[in-house]
């Protein structure tokens, strides 16, 4: 299902460090792109590696004050001159040197990834050091200083795009994104995440669904706590599908964050490395179904360094084109090494958790004693009615 996929990929993205004991460490992305060459995914006839471009202020202000934009860069110049009003230097966000000359290579690699499906010259492309999802307008959030999706949405609507969903999957609410197209009847945003109640941002409960200009186009499934392999793809299953079928986007944007797992230490899912893999096909099939095959793809979160994030987004990469790992394929020796010797870590040896996903189907009924079941039936009845709907069970 895929004719070509290009990957922006340039080793000074890794420069985007936050601290040596920051959650948010840059090995993630050295270990997936090596794991990536191990196995062979880059070599594969489909995939193009291209060299990224820092993005220009221009671009940046596309979603970005220009005054945090200046900030940004004052910040990188000198960490002490911080604005921590503007949510730079905090413990969240620490300002570091270069702060923005990485930041803003981040957002060129998901513009570049943007650029390569917008205009045809791949069908898909996938950025991993980017769904930097929490950065607002004018503020730092979350570990993020720009928000290279939103970046990249907002330049596609002036490109001519007249309709992009956006598809969130980060075990924390998308709400930088969501934030910047509130009421934005051009773009759907949609983020399946555990809920607020019990996680950052706090925010993302199903009757927030839009501004009054777009009504339905903001969408929140907040899942409880302990959402595993199956509750996480049968409420995916019960909400998705359904409204990317009637939005019918010219474009699918999605973020991957892989911090749902269950050995991640930040959440409170439980989902395999094996679901997150469902999750990934689910996608990409959706893409091809409903906006045409173009599929951007971003990172995000995870914060299990070595036993996830470059198991999970090394299977991103092989989804995206068209090769699709085996999951019980060993990791390579050479790789397990390496892990070893440069970090101290210990890595895995298969590239799969043993997991064999399987879901009920939301046809089959509605469980009112199940909290997932719940979450999904309230997500149904705040946004399915704007868009037609119906498909919610239950009382």
């Amino acid at each position: 299902m895929s004719a070509s996929v290009v990957v922006p990929w340039d080793d000074a993205l890794i420069g985007y460090d936050l601290g040596p004991s920051h959650p948010l460490n840059p090995l993630r992305l050295d270990l997936t792109m090596r794991l990536a060459r191990e196995l062979g995914v880059l070599d594969l006839p489909t995939v193009t590696v291209t060299r990224p471009e820092v993005a220009t202020d221009d671009l940046l202000a596309l979603v970005h004050e220009r005054d945090y934009i200046a900030a940004v860069r004052t910040a990188g110049a000198d960490p002490a001159d911080a604005d921590p009003a503007r949510g730079l230097g905090s413990l969240d966000t620490p300002a570091f040197a270069g702060m923005h000359e990485v930041s803003a290579l981040v957002v060129g690699a998901t513009l570049a990834a943007a650029e390569a499906v917008w205009t045809g010259r791949a069908e898909h492309a996938v950025n991993i050091a980017g769904g930097l999802h929490h950065a607002m307008p004018g503020a730092a959030s979350g570990f993020c200083v720009y928000n290279d999706p939103a970046v990249a949405i907002a330049w596609m609507l002036g490109q001519g795009a007249e309709r992009v969903a956006y598809v969130d999957v980060d075990v924390h609410h998308g709400d930088g994104v969501e934030r910047a197209f509130w009421d934005e009847p051009r773009v759907l945003t949609i983020s399946v995440h555990e809920s607020g109640h019990y996680l950052f941002p706090g925010t993302g409960f199903p009757d927030d669904s839009g501004g009054p200009a777009a009504d339905g186009t903001a969408v929140n499934l907040a899942l409880p706590p302990g959402t595993s392999d199956g509750g996480w793809l049968r409420s995916f299953s019960a909400v998705v599908p359904a409204l990317l079928e009637d939005f019918r986007p010219d474009v699918l944007v999605t973020q991957h964050g892989c911090d749902s797992h269950v050995l991640d230490p930040l959440a409170h899912f439980g989902l395999t490395v094996d679901g997150q893999r469902s999750s990934y096909a689910a996608l990409h099939d959706l893409a091809h179904r409903h906006a045409g095959g173009r599929w951007v793809a971003c990172g995000g979160g995870g914060y299990e360094l070595a036993q996830v994030v470059p198991r999970a987004w090394t299977h991103l990469l092989a989804e995206a084109a068209g090769s699709p790992i085996a999951p019980e394929t060993p990791v390579p020796e050479v790789w397990r090494a390496y892990v070893a010797e440069r970090y101290g870590l210990v890595a895995p040896q298969r590239m799969t958790d043993g997991a064999t996903p399987s879901w009920r189907d939301w046809s089959e009924g509605f469980d009112p004693g199940d909290d997932v079941d719940r979450a999904v039936l309230a997500t149904q009845r705040a946004v399915f009615p704007a868009h037609g709907l119906g498909g919610a069970l239950g009382p």
